[in-house]
């Protein structure tokens, strides 16, 4: 059975032009507060729809009803939103 021939890959090299001019994107870490933020925002609405079950529908504030679940996943979203960002 005749043997297959082995591709050879292409050699890039680090002498041509960069894609991040090309991109507009830069490879830098992201800032500590986007981590800190999207943790914070994931605490804060797993508290508060979990504040909002356990009190009977009560608390945080009982005029809201149930826009409290929109406000809870809200921030959850907004968690979410944020990691986006994280590199």
């Amino acid at each position: 059975m005749p043997k297959s021939r082995v591709r050879k890959k292409k050699v890039y090299s680090s002498s041509g032009a960069s894609t991040s001019s090309t991109s507009g994107e830069s490879y830098e870490p992201s800032p500590m507060w986007v981590p800190i933020t999207a943790v914070a925002l994931i605490v804060i609405g797993i508290g508060w729809l979990t504040l909002f079950y356990l009190s009977g529908m009560e608390f945080p504030v009982a005029a809201w009803g149930y826009w409290n679940l929109a406000v809870g996943f809200s921030c959850m979203v907004a968690a979410l939103l944020v990691l986006s960002k994280w590199r």
